[in-house]
This record gives structure tokens, sequence and C-alpha cells, in this order.
């Protein structure tokens, strides 16, 4: 019995380590009102590296300069043969804000205004946006 117990407690922190925190049913879940910004775009030179690599410069510089981005993922589209998966845009950015509050002001200031108007709108021919707000 005690070596059972053992066992169940050494398979139970091998799951719980391995577990990432968007996958994990155990990893704590994200702070209730947070808001997820999602942007999905889509380059006017499909697959051009060179401008692939402005928008992902342009989003790090975003998190760096507005202190309302609590965090921020960026990269390219996985590619996928799965019906279900969408993986025909170039370059992908998740952002954490704390509130709502905090991604209008996001959206309005000039750094953000400026990087849409010089980089991402020249850059991109389609641009998707989800906004999640966390439970």
């Amino acid at each position: 019995m005690k070596n059972a117990r053992s066992l169940l407690f050494v398979v139970a922190g091998l799951a719980l380590s391995s577990c990432s925190t968007s996958t994990c049913p155990f990893a704590p879940a994200a702070k209730p009102g947070k808001i997820e910004h999602i942007v999905l775009m889509w380059l006017k030179k499909p697959g051009d590296a060179g401008q692939r690599e402005r928008l992902i410069a342009a989003a790090k510089s975003l998190k760096a300069d507005i202190k309302e981005v609590k965090s921020l993922d960026v990269g390219l589209a996985v590619p996928s043969d799965r019906p279900v998966v969408d993986s025909s845009f170039d370059v992908g950015l998740v952002m954490s804000f704390n509130s709502k509050a905090d991604l209008a002001s996001y959206e309005k200031n000039p750094v953000h205004v400026k990087a849409v108007t010089e980089i991402l709108k020249p850059l991109t021919r389609k641009l998707q946006v989800y906004d999640i707000s966390t439970k």
C-alpha cells in the first residue's frame, strides 16, 4: 500500500511538471477579467521574411514602450494539414492586458497608432482581431 501511494505521488508529480499553462487542467487559470488581444496578419507579399521580421519587431516595441501591455507572444503560423486549423496568416500575436480599459488606452496610444499607420497598414492585406475576456 505504501509503495502504491508513493508511485501515485510520483506519477502525479510527473504529470503536473509536464503541464504547460495553456493545456494543463491543473494549471492556474488566467486572472478573471484579463483581456487577451489576438491579432492575425496576412502580408501583402505572403511569406516575405523581411516583412515578417518588421511586424515582429514592431510588436515587440509595443510591449517595450506601452505600459498597459502586460505580456506579448508573437510569431509565425504553424503549418497544419488539419482542416480546423487556419495557418494561412503570416504573423500572429497575443497581448495581455489587465482590463478592457487598458486595452482601450493601448489602442489610442500614439506609439500604437504610429505602428499601425507606418508599419502594419503598409505591409498587411488583411488583419483579424479577437479580444477575449478571461473568466
